[in-house]
């Protein structure tokens, strides 16, 4: 049945062929057997008329679906030419109903509107042109409207179908639309996701990098006369070396789709706890920094967290690397009722302030900037500048919740 059914909806045109030929082998049939018993239908035509006005209109069907229009105005070129030469009415006319039916579903608007008034004139026009016999007035009204509700019915059915169609079109087009807005909007966050990373890359490589390099400058100086201290500045290079591939294997897992999750091998994002441990690495690498913490500390949301560590950790990068020898810093963590303050400031006077902006010598880094990114994922707001007298100063304040 299913191979019966694809091979009709495949060949739509063999199947109205086929109700074409049955139609008009019974319309054929009707006629042969009324002229042999002598009755005569209404209407005084011979067979050499009726048989080609019963062969078009089984065209009409067989042709219905490909070309609409143009049948429907076969048809009702047919059905004037009946009245017009008194051909009988035959089963073939059953075609004029499904004309009617297939233009209202498929056909152009126009068509639709003249198959329902065809529909409503044909009966009225069929009892004028031939009237019952002893019937009332009233007899041959109710005739014409028993007679008009079935056209009336086929085009409301193929109206109806119409209808769905185009609803179901609309639904379609709908769907389609969301789903490209769904790719959009995935692009979208894999593009965010991908300026995420980059960032944190940024901060990992730019604080741990610089960071061992001074170690290993250090190293390098203090080797032979003070081999204690050598030996401490490289212990504080393999560590730096094993927190900075740490957070990047994180931060890398995070571009293999769950990899991380299957390995074990993640690492928490960074908070405001561990600033203090950024400093004592600051300082362990020779950079002197004043830590104090105002306010009652209390938990805070992750992305606030991530963000204040952050800016502590570019800041303090950015004075290591240009801050100028001797240069100290301090860093200042206030929580208020509704956020989080920070102040981060130098003393020192060995770059001016577009190599801050740049994050680089080179103008390649992206320091400043990435602050100001984070800060204003978080609805916070970022002041950064020179000092009067030398140095530069990072204020910036994160609310815990984010500006609507």
């Amino acid at each position: 049945m299913q191979r019966l059914y694809d091979f009709i909806r495949r060949h739509p045109t063999w199947v109205d062929g086929f109700w074409a030929v049955l139609l008009f082998g019974i319309s054929a049939l009707g006629t042969a057997v009324q002229e042999g018993s002598g009755q005569e239908p209404p209407g005084t035509e011979t067979t050499a008329v009726v048989f080609p006005v019963v062969l078009l209109l089984c065209l009409v069907i067989a042709l219905r679906r490909r070309m609409p229009e143009k049948m429907l105005l076969l048809a009702i070129g047919l059905g004037v030419a009946q009245l017009v030469l008194d051909v009988a009415t035959t089963p073939a006319n059953f075609a004029f109903l499904v004309i009617t039916y297939t233009v209202a579903a498929t056909g152009a608007r126009w068509a639709s509107r003249l198959a329902l008034a065809m529909g409503l004139c044909a009966a009225p026009l069929a009892q004028l042109r031939w009237p019952e016999q002893d019937a009332s007035a009233l007899g041959t009204v109710a005739l014409m409207v028993f007679m008009t509700v079935p056209f009336a019915l086929a085009w409301v059915l193929g109206d109806s179908i119409r209808t769905r169609r185009a609803y179901y079109e609309q639904l379609e087009e709908r769907a389609t639309r969301l789903e490209k807005e769904r790719e959009a909007q995935a692009k979208v966050a894999v593009a965010a996701e991908r300026a995420r990373i980059a960032r944190e890359l940024h901060d990992v490589v730019a604080h741990n990098v610089s960071v061992m390099v001074v170690q290993a400058d250090g190293a390098a100086y203090v080797l032979d006369a003070a081999p204690d201290q050598a030996k401490q500045a490289l212990e504080t290079i393999s560590s730096t070396g094993r927190q900075a591939l740490a957070e990047m294997r994180r931060l890398l897992g995070v571009l293999r789709t769950g990899e991380h999750q299957e390995s074990g091998e993640y690492v928490p994002q960074p908070d405001v706890e561990q600033i203090e441990d950024l400093v004592e690495q600051c300082r362990g690498s020779g950079l002197p920094v004043d830590f104090k913490i105002e306010g009652t500390p209390r938990p805070l949301p992750s992305g606030v967290e991530l963000t204040a560590y952050r800016i502590v950790q570019e800041a303090l990068t950015n004075t290591r690397k240009h801050g100028g020898p001797n240069a100290g810093a301090s860093v200042r963590l206030v929580y208020f009722d509704d956020g989080l303050g920070l102040l981060v400031e130098d003393d020192g006077k060995g770059a001016p302030h577009e190599l801050y902006e740049d994050g680089g010598a080179d103008g390649s880094g992206h320091g400043l900037i990435g602050m100001r990114e984070r800060v204003g994922m978080v609805g916070g707001t970022l002041d950064a500048g020179p000092r009067p007298g030398g140095g530069f100063r990072i204020s910036a304040l994160l609310p815990l919740k984010p500006a609507t």
